[in-house]
C-alpha cells in the first residue's frame, strides 16, 4: 500500500488508508504500507508500516495540495521502489496521487495496481483554493486520466466519483466503497457517562450542537458560525472538535466577530476513541460545507450516532442524505439558522430523524458490507494475478 499522506493523523485519507488496512488484514492478507514519516505509528497483525526518510525542514503536511508534498512524494516513490526490489508482491493499494507511482511501478514490475481514489486530483485545486493555473490543471487532469487508465481497478468512494471514472474510461472496472467503517463506536454510552461529558464541557442544560473535522475553508464554518449567531434560543450551544492550535485560535477571533464567543466550545483534536462520548452528548450534530463533492467521512459516523443531523443540500451530502434522515438547507447562513431551530422546537422530528438515520447506517454502511465490498475488489484483481509457472524438472541423463 503506498500512502503519501502523514499516517497515521486523525483526518479524511489516513482514516481511509486505516481502515482499508484493518478489513485486508481482516480477510487474511498482509500489508506492507510505505508512507511519510510524519505520523503516529499503527499497530496491526499482519501490517508493517516503512516510513520514507524525514526532511528535516518538514515537520507537517497540510490537507491537499502543497510543495511540501513534493520532496515527501519523491521519497515515498523512491521507497516504494526499493520494496518492489527487494519483496515480490501481489498487488499495489495507491491512494490520491499515489495512483500515477502506483501505474509507474506496475509498468516495471508486472503487479497489477488498485486506485484509491479519495477525490478528483484538478479539483482538489478549487477545493483548497491552492492554484488558479491552467497549465497545473492540466497536469493535474493528465495525471488523473492516467492513473485511471493504467490502473487494473478503481476503489472511489462516493457516486460523483464513479462519474469522474466514467468520463475518462467508462470500461474500467470501479468499486464503491464508502467511508463508512468510522460509524463505528462500540458499546453505548449510559446516560451517566453522557451527563458526565456535557458536565465537562459546562453544558448541563444546552441544547448541544456539534461539529467534528478539519478547520479547513472548504468545510464551511464561517457559515456554521453565521448560523448559530442567528439561533434565537439561546440555550443553543455549539461543540467543535478539531482544528490545529492556529486554526483553533483564528476560529476564536472569527466566533467572536459573529458575537457567540460565549456559545462556542473549542476542544481541539481529540482521537478516534473519544469521538463517541462527544456524539453521545450532543444534541444534534451540523455539516456546513457551502461546496464540495466528497462525501466527509464524518457522515457516516453522524448517522451510526442515531443523532439527527443539519446539513447543506448540496452534492457532498446529498449522494448519502436525504430529507428522510436529516434536516437539509441552502448553503447560507439563515437557512440553516432554521435547519437548527426546527430541531430545538420538535423534539420529537429530531427524535425520529436520528432513529432513520441510524436504521440507514446499520442497514447501508455496516462494516460486514465494507469487507463484502473489499473482498470483491481483491476477487476481481486476483484473477488478473499471473502467477509464475512452476519450473520443469530437468530430464534425467541417460
Amino acid at each position: 500500500m503506498i500512502a503519501p499522506q502523514p499516517f497515521f493523523q486523525p483526518r479524511g485519507t489516513p482514516f481511509s488508508e486505516f481502515y482499508r488496512i484493518r478489513a485486508l488484514t481482516e480477510l487474511g492478507h498482509h500489508v506492507d504500507l510505505v508512507t511519510y514519516a510524519i505520523g503516529e505509528d499503527v499497530t496491526m497483525p499482519g501490517l508493517r508500516i516503512f516510513r520514507t526518510p524525514a526532511v528535516p525542514a518538514i515537520r507537517s503536511v497540510r490537507v491537499g495540495p502543497s510543495l511540501a508534498k513534493l520532496p515527501l512524494d519523491a521519497l515515498v516513490f523512491t521507497s516504494s521502489l526499493r520494496r518492489l526490489l527487494s519483496e515480490r508482491y501481489d498487488v499495489l493499494d495507491c491512494h490520491e496521487e499515489a495512483g500515477l507511482m502506483g501505474v509507474v511501478l506496475s509498468k516495471l514490475f508486472g503487479v497489477p495496481t488498485i486506485y484509491d481514489m479519495h477525490s478528483s486530483l484538478p479539483e482538489q485545486l478549487e477545493n483548497f483554493h491552492y492554484s488558479r493555473s491552467r497549465v497545473l490543471r492540466w497536469l493535474f487532469d493528465c495525471a488523473e486520466r492516467v492513473t485511471i487508465r493504467g490502473s487494473e481497478a478503481v476503489i472511489y468512494i462516493c457516486p460523483y466519483l464513479g462519474e469522474v471514472v466514467d468520463l475518462t474510461d467508462a470500461e474500467k472496472p470501479k468499486f464503491l466503497i464508502e467511508n463508512s467503517p468510522l460509524a463505528e463506536s462500540g458499546e453505548a454510552l449510559s446516560a451517566e457517562e453522557t451527563k458526565r461529558v456535557r458536565g465537562e464541557l459546562g453544558l448541563e442544560d444546552a441544547f448541544v450542537l456539534l461539529y467534528t473535522g478539519t478547520f479547513e475553508a472548504y468545510q464551511g464554518l464561517e457559515l456554521l458560525y453565521d448560523a448559530v449567531a442567528r439561533v434565537s434560543n439561546p440555550s443553543v450551544r455549539l461543540v467543535m472538535v478539531g482544528g490545529k492550535p492556529d486554526q483553533v485560535e483564528a476560529a476564536r477571533r472569527n466566533v467572536a466577530r459573529f458575537g457567540i464567543a460565549d456559545r462556542v466550545v473549542f476542544t481541539g483534536q481529540k482521537p478516534p476513541s473519544e469521538m463517541p462520548r462527544y456524539l453521545a452528548a450532543a444534541d444534534a450534530l451540523v455539516s456546513p460545507r457551502s461546496h464540495g463533492k466528497n462525501t466527509p467521512l464524518k457522515i457516516y459516523s453522524y448517522l451510526h450516532s442515531g443523532k439527527p443531523i443539519v446539513a447543506t443540500r448540496i452534492l457532498t451530502h446529498t449522494q448519502v442524505l436525504d430529507d428522510a434522515i436529516a434536516v437539509l438547507t441552502e448553503p447560507e447562513p439563515e437557512a440553516f439558522a432554521r435547519g437548527i431551530e426546527v430541531l430545538v422546537a420538535d423534539p420529537k422530528r429530531a427524535r425520529e430523524l436520528g432513529a432513520a438515520a441510524r436504521r440507514r447506517s446499520d442497514e447501508e454502511y455496516s462494516y460486514e458490507r465494507y469487507l463484502e465490498r473489499t473482498r470483491r475488489v481483491l476477487d476481481y484483481v486476483s484473477k488478473k494475478i499471473t502467477l509464475p509457472m512452476p519450473r520443469e524438472k530437468p530430464a534425467p541423463s541417460e
